[in-house]
């Protein structure tokens, strides 16, 4: 256990880190607690390293001093974590942890399946003992003007020190009780504790002897997730054809083509000049794609040449082909009304690529493919592999909705709304986290279950398993370049870099990956899964539903 002690005046800053291991998993979770006596209040929370945050969370100090006398508030060390991975925690009615040489009582009352009260009750004969050491052993070591070393009375000692020496030893058995009793449990805590506001109370730390302290907390039970075969989740697959394959390389030969400014404009032309309202005093320079007009409007910019003038009328062009053809803003096209000119200053025409090594080599790097059919046949597989993993990804999406549903895990939503705008004090609004809350849930909730058939069936994301996937990321960012032999020498050296890299989140992000990957295999494999065969128009308006 780490402390720290700072005194300014009247006020104390005591902060402590517990660190212990938790079954299942090589990570540590974290438990920090503080208090602040001149605002009388103290503050704790607890935290999992295997997770990406989702919100920047705000130290909640400052908000919970103008409470007065409420419970302790929570510092948010880690931000919003959709992730308590393998946490192990429940709580009992009434629980009395044995410390050294006194007894701690912690009293839990369950008010709902989801959400429970909290109080932590103090009294003289829990800490004094341990202050009157403290203060003695500081009274022998103290350097106070007017006294030699370790000569100053003890009361005097005590006046200057003894409120920090006992808030101190308040933070430090509250620490270890809670720490133990986390430990013992199998309860499931979401979010952090929330202090119950008692504006009509206040601690005096000078004169009080025995303390109370109050939070509510979220939670779910034990979670069952049941994975047989009269669950039927589909696998989805995308075909490549030869009309895409066709498309492909048409759109290629257009992006490498060489660029021309001809003299006439031609359907496809990029028109680069001046759009200006006739009345008002918009006024925009731009390249204007052709290719994204309303068929009417495009033919109104067939064979101009430099210096022609358009008119255009705003009801022919929707709000999306201001943007797509012309560029604008959203708020330039929304507010698009009347009549425009459009006045031409060039003429940009890219002609399409010849079929040659040249432009083999610039799709997929020097001698990769030599012919137009092994041109045709990479195109193919590039995106077929492309697609494998869209339909692959696409197949693991609904089948965590699946698991979802089918779990049904109850939430305790009013409290983790709550705390999303406490913990987020300044950064999100009420409006904001209900507006948002639903696909929070649906994360949260799939994290849950995840890692409890994560448990269930003793899958773990090994170190080996990290630098494998690592590796193949990297390769896929490579894959175009033509450097595969140079990577591969120096693949070790960026893997590391990579994984190190974020203060370590890089490295507690793709653990967190490899994980989920297994637990969709495995639930894969246990569930009735039907193949599914689509095209891509197909997959398109799958995803658009």
């Amino acid at each position: 256990m780490n402390s720290n002690l700072v005194g300014n005046g009247a006020e104390y800053h005591i902060f402590f880190r517990i660190i212990f291991p938790m079954p299942c998993s090589k990570l540590e979770y974290v438990f920090t607690f503080a208090s602040t006596i001149g605002k009388e209040y103290l503050i704790f929370s607890w935290s999992h390293a295997d997770v990406a945050k989702l919100v920047d969370a705000l130290d909640l100090g400052s908000s919970a001093a103008r409470h007065g006398g409420s419970s302790p508030s929570i510092r948010t060390l880690q931000a919003l974590n959709p992730y308590p991975a393998q946490q192990e925690r429940d709580w009992g009615f009434l629980i009395q942890h044995q410390l050294i040489d006194h007894t701690l009582e912690i009293t839990v009352d369950k008010y709902n399946s989801n959400q429970a009260s909290i109080k932590i009750k103090l009294i003289e004969a829990d800490y004094q003992p341990k202050v009157d050491a403290k203060l003695k052993d500081y009274a022998k070591k103290a350097v106070i003007r007017g006294f030699r070393p370790g000569k100053a009375p003890i009361s005097m000692v005590k006046s200057m020190y003894g409120v920090s020496l006992l808030v101190e030893e308040i933070n430090t058995i509250l620490g270890e009780s809670l720490n133990n009793h986390l430990k013992e449990q199998s309860f499931k805590v979401l979010g952090e504790p929330l202090p119950v506001e008692k504006v009509e109370e206040s601690i005096d730390w000078k004169t009080q002897k025995d303390f109370e302290f109050e939070y509510k907390i979220g939670f779910v039970e034990s979670i069952a997730v049941k994975l047989d075969q009269s669950i039927k989740g589909v696998k989805y697959s995308i075909k490549v054809d030869q009309k895409l394959i066709n498309e492909t390389i048409e759109n290629l030969t257009s992006q490498y083509g060489e660029s021309t400014n001809p003299e006439i404009s031609e359907a496809g032309d990029f028109i680069y000049g001046d759009l200006k309202a006739t009345t008002g005093d918009f006024s925009k320079t731009l390249s204007l794609d052709t290719t994204k007009l309303p068929k009417k409007v495009a033919a109104k910019c067939l064979a101009l040449s430099k210096e022609s003038v358009v008119e255009l009328d705003a009801k022919e062009i929707k709000k999306e082909d201001w943007i797509a053809a012309f560029g604008l803003s959203d708020e330039e096209a929304s507010e698009a009304k009347g009549t425009y000119t459009f006045a031409v200053k060039n003429i940009n025409r890219k002609a399409k690529a010849e079929l040659n090594q040249e432009f083999f080599d610039k799709i997929f790097g020097p001698d990769q493919v030599k012919t137009k059919k092994e041109f045709e046949d990479k195109v193919k597989d590039t995106l077929q592999g492309s697609y494998d993993k869209e339909s692959n990804i696409f197949t693991e999406e609904e089948l965590k909705k699946l698991i979802v549903e089918k779990t049904n895990l109850s939430l305790p939503d009013s409290f983790l709304k709550e705390w999303l705008i406490k913990a987020n004090e300044g950064k999100v609004t009420e409006i904001e986290v209900e507006a948002e809350y639903p696909l929070y849930a649906k994360q949260l909730s799939w994290s849950l279950i995840s890692n409890q058939v994560a448990k269930d069936h003793a899958i773990q994301a090994e170190h080996a398993d990290v630098i494998e996937k690592t590796k193949e990321m990297i390769r896929e960012q490579f894959a175009s370049s033509g450097l595969g032999a140079q990577m591969e020498s120096s693949m070790d050296l960026f893997v590391d870099n990579y994984l190190k890299g974020n203060e370590g989140q890089n490295y507690m992000n793709l653990m967190t990956s490899v994980q989920n990957e297994k637990v969709l295999a495995l639930i894969q494999e246990k569930i009735k899964m039907t193949d599914k065969n689509l095209s891509i128009d197909e997959f398109k308006e799958l995803l658009d539903k």
